[in-house]
């Protein structure tokens, strides 16, 4: 068996009498009944609603979080924090020197189930330094057709439903405010996401990224990260469902494409118009 393998991340622990309050008030997940060594999923958004950056949220302690996030995200987002900060009673630290992000497909000591999607697999912190996995992650991530919002999306580029975060359990509905809450309920409540991630299949190569779509001659989309046969594409994803069910062909970069959506991925509703 493979043993756990290392993620770069950037590593942000909050710590105070007000640090679950702080975070409550920011993020999109609610950290009310988050315990050690619990582990969730959530994003910091714009006030239109937009994703800064996404993280997995670690209980470190009954007045401690680490904020797990994409190492290019993580000099904004402990900006970002330290700006909200105020008069909060916290600390905000980068403590990415400190602990390791590590990954396995079985579990492993005080490893923590992906809260995105289980067949991602188990993640710890871990303040042991092992091998390089971000290239296996990377295809694991792809073949389930996970986006990675560092890697697929542009700072502030989507919405917090374009971006999957609620099929991924990136956010609590239940929970108080947060920046960005009233657009994100409204399109959730109105249903208006049509753009989203999904993933696409086709033969050959990887396609490069920022390969337009097309459903006939009209751009719907482009492709993001990929592999050979397959990508994850940020598509108006209810025309990409109307060319597919009309028979209308979808390309990129001259290749036929087809859509691959897993079963969780939340399908936009068709346009009565």
């Amino acid at each position: 068996m493979t043993g756990p393998t290392r993620l770069d991340r950037a590593l942000i622990r909050i710590s105070g009498p007000d640090a679950r309050n702080f975070l409550n008030n920011l993020l999109t997940q609610s950290l009310d009944h988050l315990v050690w060594p619990g582990l969730r999923y959530g994003a910091l958004l714009t006030p239109q609603g937009k994703v800064i950056a996404d993280m997995m949220i670690w209980a470190a302690g009954d007045d401690a979080v680490v904020l797990d996030a994409d190492p290019s995200r993580g000099a904004d987002l402990l900006r970002r924090l330290t700006m909200y900060k105020l008069r909060s009673q916290v600390e905000i630290a980068d403590v990415s020197d400190k602990h390791n992000v590590l990954v396995a497909d079985d579990v492993f000591g005080e490893a923590q189930l992906d809260p995105r999607l289980p067949a991602l697999g188990w993640r710890a912190l871990s303040a042991i330094r092992s091998p390089d996995g971000a290239a296996a992650y990377e295809s694991k991530r792809i073949a389930l057709g996970v986006p990675d919002l560092a890697r697929d999306a542009g700072l502030d580029e989507v919405f917090a439903g374009e971006a999957l975060l609620d099929e991924l359990n990136g956010i609590d509905f239940q929970k108080g405010c947060f920046v960005g809450q009233e657009n994100v309920s409204r399109m959730k409540r109105r249903a208006t996401t049509r753009k989203k991630f999904c993933p696409v299949v086709f033969e050959g190569e990887a396609l490069a990224p920022t390969t337009p779509v097309l459903a006939g001659q009209a751009q719907i989309g482009t492709i993001r990260t990929g592999a050979s046969r397959r990508a994850i594409a940020l598509l108006r994803l209810d025309r990409a469902l109307e060319a597919a069910q009309t028979g209308k062909i979808l390309t990129a970069g001259g290749r036929v494409i087809r859509l691959d959506p897993p079963a969780w991925l939340i399908l936009p509703q068709r346009d009565p118009a």
